[in-house]
């Protein structure tokens, strides 16, 4: 059985996969990454605090949009979740930017 927060992202995903309107802006992930992640995970996607993910390395977002989104919602190790912070369209967009990084 899928959990309630993936069956939501679930949804949301495979709602808006129609709609280029609704597509993942990475334009405005890169807004909310320089608000919101930059301190811990580098302007370019290097971290800052050791543990982090190195974003400008290919290898680390090796999970589908699904899983990352999950886990920016709900935070993991030191990273504090962003569920109430940032709507999931945003997260979305989040992820949309990480994968521009190199």
């Amino acid at each position: 059985m899928m959990p309630r927060h993936a069956a939501l992202a679930l949804g949301l995903l495979l709602g808006s996969a129609g709609s280029s309107s609704e597509a993942a802006d990475p334009a405005q992930g890169a807004d909310l990454y320089r608000r919101w992640c930059v301190n811990c995970h580098g302007p370019a996607g290097r971290p800052v605090l050791p543990g982090a993910p190195d974003f400008s390395r290919p290898t680390s977002l090796l999970r589908s949009d699904l899983e990352l989104m999950t886990r920016i919602r709900d935070g993991r190790g030191a990273m504090p979740a962003f569920q109430g912070q940032l709507r999931d369209r945003e997260i979305l967009d989040v992820v949309a930017h990480l994968r521009t990084l190199r």
